[in-house]
């Protein structure tokens, strides 16, 4: 399994350059929290399991390389998102 070496959060968009040479680029919208957080929160990010995954503390958001290259978009639920943006006020 490649791993993550790169990622970039733009306002509609989640990319990360894999240790294989490929970029995979995914709708920033498959991860509610994401396209809620400010930009500087987006920009929080570091590599967990040696780049087998992407973590973000300020949104307690983890995303595997190995979801991303199987295309699967978040698996929270509508009401855990709900508790977790009501906190946010």
């Amino acid at each position: 399994m490649p791993e993550a070496e790169r990622v970039e959060v733009t306002d509609d968009t989640l990319m990360a350059d894999l240790s294989d040479g490929r970029t995979i680029s995914v709708p920033l919208a498959w991860y509610p929290r994401l396209v809620h957080a400010t930009p500087a929160e987006r920009r929080n990010w570091r590599f967990i399991g040696v780049g087998q995954g992407i973590h973000w503390p300020d949104l307690d958001e983890d995303i595997s390389v190995e979801g991303l290259l199987a295309g699967r978009p978040s698996g929270e639920s509508q009401e855990s998102l709900k508790r977790w943006l009501e906190a946010r006020k």
